[in-house]
């Protein structure tokens, strides 16, 4: 090897040498670049661990915490986790045991629960799923779920998640307000009364009811107003009404009115309209109850005529039972003055038995003379004028012991203190005189008793007049109640007594009865009406 290739080969070395060491120095500079990436990376792994355990637990937090029931379920229903809510809810733990969401389905919605879960299958989601269910305590339930598809990193559906939401309460008021609507909806069709709807005056809906009161049919009505049914006198007056209830013044009015039937006959009726308003207050609708008191009106003019009839005819027949009672009377006058001036004239002149009925003569005079007068007391008892004030019956029963005669043998007691009734003196006066005069005079006992109570019924007086006199046959107790009916034997009886008290207690809208055993005494009971 000449001189001149040793240079060349040194030359190469040295070049070689050279790129040795520039490329020792670029794997040195990668290796640290390579060595900082890895370090990089290292640390950033470790931020990602950390970061996904720390929303793992956030995520495990959010499920616990949950307040609505969640449940993760496979595609076959099989729970794989369940919060605390959904636990309590169903009744389950799928910890502690298997649990098919399938086996949990009424019945009555297993085919809708399969159509609708292909649903979710096909597009991800499900919304507003209502079914019933059986928890494990078997209680039926309505449950409403919105839930959605779990996926793999590879998007293909692995599970499914749901939150359940207890809607039972909310679908038993549904029911209960469905059943509610159909059962008023009878009422309202089978109502008596005609009700209809009416917006603004259009008349809506009504009732089989108001279609027979007006005579058209409800297709009819809908076309029509309420001022087309009804008179020209009465549209004024309803027009102002409902204005006052569009304005929200009132909520409510009643009127007499008169509507046209389709056959142009009239009715009157009464009608009750209320508005109906939402949640807002606006008015929606009004509702219209029709009452035909037609014929109630008729019979209102014909018992007001008849009412006049009967007071003319009551004042003319008083009028007519006072002359009557003086034509009489004037007579019977004057035959007792004459039958005295031959008793004085002739006493002396009469045999016993002239003497025996010329008294007698006097004496059918004097009973005659009494039973006119308790024949004008009767007519009078409800014609006469009443003037009602506060009548003490204490202060009664005291007047009427000092006029009537009481043997000497028989007590009238007053256990307690009577009450005060607004009413008429007279006739109380007359009531309790006549019922205590028939007592006083029955009485055959060595100690005679009458005794009067007062015991308050609410809107009546109760009074009982308690005698033990000689009592009174059970087939005479309703006929002493009329005029000229008597059951005793006593002379001066004009059987008029007991039918005066029967028509004050008539007045007084009370009733009379008695109580009454032969031998023992008898008991009178009747009531008064406090208040007029």
């Amino acid at each position: 090897m000449d001189s001149k290739e040793v240079i060349l080969l040194k030359k190469a070395l040295e070049r070689q040498k050279r790129a040795r060491k520039q490329a020792e120095k670029i794997l040195e500079e990668k290796s640290k670049e390579l060595y900082d990436v890895t370090h990089h990376l290292k640390e950033t792994n470790s931020k990602l661990e950390n970061l996904l355990n720390e929303k793992t637990s956030e995520l495990d937090g959010v499920f616990i915490n949950i307040i609505d029931p969640y449940v993760v379920m496979d595609l076959q229903f099989n729970v794989i986790n369940m919060n605390g809510s959904a636990k309590e809810f169903l009744g389950y733990d799928h910890t502690k045991e298997h649990l098919n969401l399938s086996q949990l389905v009424h019945p009555d919605y297993i085919e809708y629960t399969f159509e609708s879960f292909q649903s979710l299958i096909e597009v991800g989601t499900l919304k507003n799923y209502r079914a019933k269910i059986f928890t494990k305590d078997q209680s039926e339930k309505w449950v409403q779920i919105n839930s959605s598809l779990i996926y793999d990193a590879e998007r293909k559906p692995i599970a499914a998640q749901g939150i359940i939401r207890d809607i039972t309460q909310e679908s038993e008021i549904k029911e209960l307000l469905s059943e509610q609507k159909k059962q008023l909806d009878i009422i309202v069709e089978n109502s008596p009364l005609g009700i209809a709807l009416t917006v603004n005056g259009k008349i809506v809906k009504v009732n089989k009811a108001f279609e027979t009161l007006i005579g058209y049919s409800q297709q009819e009505l809908k076309q029509m107003h309420v001022k087309d049914i009804s008179t020209p006198e009465d549209k004024e007056g309803s027009i102002a009404l409902l204005e006052q209830m569009n304005q929200g013044e009132i909520e409510n009015f009643a009127v007499v009115k008169t509507y046209t039937r389709k056959d142009g006959t009239c009715l009157l009726a009464k009608t009750q309209v209320s508005a109906v308003r939402n949640g807002e207050g606006k008015e929606d609708y009004q509702v219209a109850i029709v009452d035909d008191i037609t014929a109630q009106k008729q019979l209102e003019l014909q018992k007001e005529k008849l009412l006049l009839e009967l007071e003319a005819s009551n004042q003319g027949l008083q009028e007519y039972a006072h002359i009557v009672s003086h034509d009489l009377k004037s007579p019977l006058r004057s035959i007792n003055a004459l039958s005295s001036w031959l008793m004085e004239d002739y006493k002396d002149v009469l045999d016993e038995n002239g003497v025996f009925n010329l008294r007698q003569m006097q004496e059918k005079v004097e009973s005659m003379d009494r039973l006119i007068s308790g024949i004008l007391k009767y007519s009078s008892v409800t014609s006469d004028y009443q003037e009602l004030t506060s009548v003490d019956f204490n202060q009664v029963i005291n007047e009427i012991k000092e006029i009537i005669f009481i043997p000497d043998h028989v007590q009238i007691k007053v256990p307690e203190p009577l009450p005060s009734l607004m009413a008429d003196r007279t006739k109380i006066h007359q009531l309790f005189q006549n019922i205590l005069s028939n007592a006083v005079v029955h009485i055959e006992r060595e100690k005679g008793l009458v005794q009067i109570e007062a015991t308050d019924m609410g809107s009546h007086w109760q009074f009982s007049i308690a005698d033990n006199g000689v009592g009174i046959p059970k087939e005479h107790h309703e006929r002493i109640f009329k005029i000229f009916q008597s059951a005793g034997t006593k002379e001066g009886s004009t059987g008029i007594g007991l039918s005066i008290v029967k028509k004050i207690i008539d007045l007084y809208q009370g009733k009379i009865w008695l109580e009454s055993t032969v031998g023992k005494g008898t008991t009178f009971y009747f009531t008064l009406k406090k208040e007029l």
